[in-house]
């Protein structure tokens, strides 16, 4: 006669550990080629006044944003693709292996990459997160006049990409907690 196991026999989190952990590497995946992608295409042109002498009038020249004008923008582009590969690669790598690994090597060292790219994703957005708030605001002590007034889609892409990859970074801090806590279990 087979034992039937019910769910009272089970560990607490047991059943989670590689359709939840697949699922939230798939989120974090979507998350952060998304914020990677909006960024990477995002740009702006408008046509801006500028008054060379108070006498004449002003001349209107084309005006363009561009992420890779700015190097905070670039990193956290660069950034965002990094961790999306790492996520593509460790779904891969941990759905190959995950039958194979019962000492847990494998695990822990997810954790640490897990660790890694919310340590890249929070420094880029932070960079990326600054730079916008001068665009936004300007900064009256070294003079930079706000553009987020002008630049309106630029900014408010730039914006949604941060979310983004907060969200992203949030999921590998997630995932990182289930591993070490499932390895903690062993």
């Amino acid at each position: 006669m087979e034992k039937v196991e019910s769910n009272s026999d089970r560990k607490e989190g047991e059943g989670l550990g590689l359709g939840f952990g697949f699922f939230v590497r798939i989120i974090a995946f979507a998350l952060t080629i998304s914020a990677a992608v909006i960024i990477g295409v995002d740009k702006q042109t408008k046509m801006v006044s500028i008054t060379v002498v108070d006498s004449l009038p002003p001349i209107t020249i084309p005006a363009t944003a561009k992420w890779h004008y700015l190097s905070a923008f670039t990193y956290f582009v660069v950034a965002n693709a990094i961790a999306s590969s790492y996520a593509l690669i460790s779904l891969i790598f941990s759905f190959a292996n995950h039958a194979k690994d019962k000492s847990g090597n494998l695990g822990f060292v997810i954790a640490i990459f897990d660790m890694m790219m919310v340590g890249l994703l929070f420094s880029s957005n932070g960079a990326a997160a600054a730079v916008g708030l001068i665009g936004l605001q300007g900064n009256s002590h070294v003079q930079w006049k706000k553009v987020c007034n002008v630049f309106d889609k630029f900014c408010h892409q730039g914006a949604a990409a941060v979310v983004l990859s907060f969200l992203g970074a949030s999921a590998f801090l997630l995932l990182a907690m289930l591993t070490i806590k499932r390895l903690h279990r062993k």
